[in-house]
């Protein structure tokens, strides 16, 4: 999709709002119509060449007349720009966010977190200003045409020196297109530079000061920000620059006007009345040339911004940031309920999540397929088959992994660093686009992991748990209506019951960016402790107990197993406690299952499991 079908796409979202913003400003710019005849008219009765049918007072009373409608349009006006901006603005950025959150976890983002931040901000931004000075560009152009009339019927030749600044300004736009974008692109990156950089210092507070590296960072910093200057100091200078055509060449054609008044005047072909109409209106249709200055400069930009939003999404098509949706604005209608789930399918359509080769049984009968959006029916039996992925950059990953978790098993994955483990969770849940393989629910096929493995069908704690810098609770609850027995029954199963009586606001503390006011294993029970709250039938647990000491570890699976009922867990982990409690566990070695079983049988059969189970060295396999 090229810049021009963005924008007429944007334009016709909301057709309503941008037309009654057009029609707003396009009075607000007609206005001044009025009070130029009005100065004509008098200027031609103090020559004697008029008459005016009121006195002074008439006049001044009609001038303050039309400067109070144009004071209340005005009022007008802003409402409805600031209405219209902000939709196109929310309707961006809710899209973007949308297919974001779509997106498999490794796949989410494309560049660095803080360059995101300036493509949800600054580019969205872009694209909000260039829609909103095109309104003023329409509207100026119904003043100049009718301005315009009037101008050549008194004086065709002035008239003609009005636009020559316009024929400059355009010129001068087109020369400029190319040194805009350049230094417009390069401004962006160095911002998203800085902004990622800052997100990194905070991120890693701790690991700078350890390492010593304040003087480092710092001067890195100062690296980048310097860069970030140099760049937005060029981007403003030919921004300015181009303000400053624009403004001389208004200044030149104002000058040309007075010189061949002066010399028609002199000749009595031109009135007082008609060089101040002329020196009226030309304020005014100047405003034209500046806007459409503005405008071209604007559209441009709005390219960039408009490129760099559609590296966000990946390959996916660029249509999906402009479907309709509803973005929390107004009367929430059906039909935009209905675009909303249609612009959901689109970008599912696009995103890979859960998608397999053609031919498949899931593209031939979808009556056997699960509806991500609909709830499931209790968990007998979740079975995967031929799962893989493999990471585009090393090539590693997992290969044709399958398995069987029946309602109420324990089932734990291990192995050595680098096996796949994560990954194979993360394929699963779908955070990682699988490359083949299915995964069936009680027989049916789940198309859509990544929509439907969240509760109440599975919750899942991470690796690296991610914490708010928010109170205890709410990183616990995030968003869930507070169950005081539920809270209270997943610190409990969570061991973290006594670590919130210490702390001295208890759940109410504050843990900082990340979590970093908590401890390690603190950390790690308070990802425990969002996951048990929420009611599931499968939990996926990826190396929940790696900070843990041994009696926390041991409580924390005691306390699972007494409180999880009928509930399915699938463990990823090398710990002893773990593996002691697994009905079934599996070992994986460079992305293959190498051998499964219970812990007995695969002590006598796996000398990857011997290793792992004893922690010996390689050659004490066979002791």
């Amino acid at each position: 999709m090229s810049t021009r079908h963005f924008f007429w796409r944007l334009l016709l979202n909301r057709p309503a709002f941008y037309i009654a913003n057009l029609l707003s400003w396009t009075i607000i710019h007609m206005i001044p119509l009025l009070p130029g005849l009005i100065t004509k008219a008098f200027f031609d009765d103090l020559e004697g060449s008029a008459n005016l049918p009121f006195g002074v007072e008439g006049l001044t009373a009609l001038l303050i007349g039309v400067a109070l409608a144009r004071i209340a349009m005005i009022a007008v006006g802003c409402w409805t720009d600031g209405s219209y901006r902000f939709r196109i603005s929310m309707l961006l950025r809710r899209n973007m966010l949308a297919h974001v959150l779509r997106e498999p976890g490794a796949k989410a983002i494309p560049c660095a977190p803080g360059e995101a931040i300036s493509n949800f901000r600054d580019d969205v931004d872009q694209a909000e200003e260039a829609m909103s000075w095109s309104v003023d560009m329409f509207g100026l152009m119904g003043f100049v045409v009718i301005s315009s009339y009037i101008l050549i019927s008194i004086d065709a030749q002035l008239t003609f020196f009005v636009f020559v600044p316009l024929i400059l300004v355009v010129t001068a736009a087109q020369i400029a297109t190319a040194r805009i974008q350049k230094y417009r692109a390069a401004s962006r990156a160095a911002t998203a530079n800085v902004t990622s950089s800052i997100s990194e210092m905070f991120a890693n507070v701790q690991a700078i000061q350890v390492a010593g590296a304040e003087e480092r960072i710092v001067r890195r910093f100062e690296r980048l920000s310097d860069e970030r200057r140099k760049m937005m100091v060029k981007d403003k200078l030919i921004t300015e620059s181009l303000s400053s055509v624009f403004t001389n060449s208004v200044n030149l054609g104002t000058g040309l006007i007075l010189v061949l008044a002066g010399y028609k005047m002199r000749s009595g072909s031109f009135s007082v009345g008609d060089l101040s109409l002329f020196i009226y209106y030309l304020t005014f249709v100047t405003q034209l040339i500046s806007n459409v200055g503005n405008f071209m400069t604007f559209y441009k930009q709005m390219a960039i911004s408009f490129s760099r939003l559609k590296h966000m999404l990946q390959g996916a098509p660029a249509k999906l940031l402009t479907v309709p949706a509803y973005i929390g604005i107004g009367k929430r209608r059906e039909s935009d309920t209905d675009h909303g789930m249609k612009g959901a399918a689109t970008a599912l359509s696009v995103s890979g999540l859960g998608t397999y080769p053609a031919g498949s049984p899931l593209e031939q009968d979808d009556r056997n397929v699960l509806a991500a959006d609909l709830p499931a029916e209790p968990l007998q039996l979740l079975e995967v088959s031929g799962l893989t992925y493999r990471y585009p950059e090393t090539g590693r990953g997992i290969e044709n992994v399958s398995l069987r978790l029946p309602r109420g098993s324990f089932t734990v994955v291990t192995g050595m660093i680098g096996s796949g483990k994560t990954t194979l969770l993360r394929a699963l849940l779908g955070l990682l686009p699988a490359e083949a393989g299915e995964i069936h629910w009680n027989g049916r096929i789940v198309r859509t992991p990544a929509d439907f493995f969240v509760p109440p069908q599975s919750a899942y704690t991470a690796q690296i748990p991610r914490l708010y810098s928010d109170k205890l609770r709410n990183n616990i609850l995030l968003g869930l209506p507070e169950d005081e027995g539920s809270l209270t029954q997943a610190l409990h199963v969570a061991v973290l019951e006594d670590d919130v009586a210490q702390l001295a606001h208890g759940l109410d503390t504050m843990v900082g960016p990340r979590g970093v006011k908590l401890s390690g294993g603190q950390v790690q029970r308070t990802a425990a402790a969002r996951m048990l709250v929420r009611e599931a039938q499968l939990y996926v647990f990826d190396d929940l107990s790696s900070a843990l000491d041994v009696e926390t570890e041991r409580k924390l699976w005691e306390r699972l197993f007494q409180s999880r009922g009928e509930a399915t867990c699938l463990v990823v982990s090398h710990r002893k406690a773990a593996l002691s409690h697994a009905d079934h566990i599996i070992v994986l070695k460079d992305g293959t299952i190498e051998a499964e079983g219970t812990a007995e049988q695969l002590l006598a059969t796996s000398a990857s499991f011997r290793q792992l189970w004893y922690g010996e060295e390689p050659q004490a396999d066979g002791a």
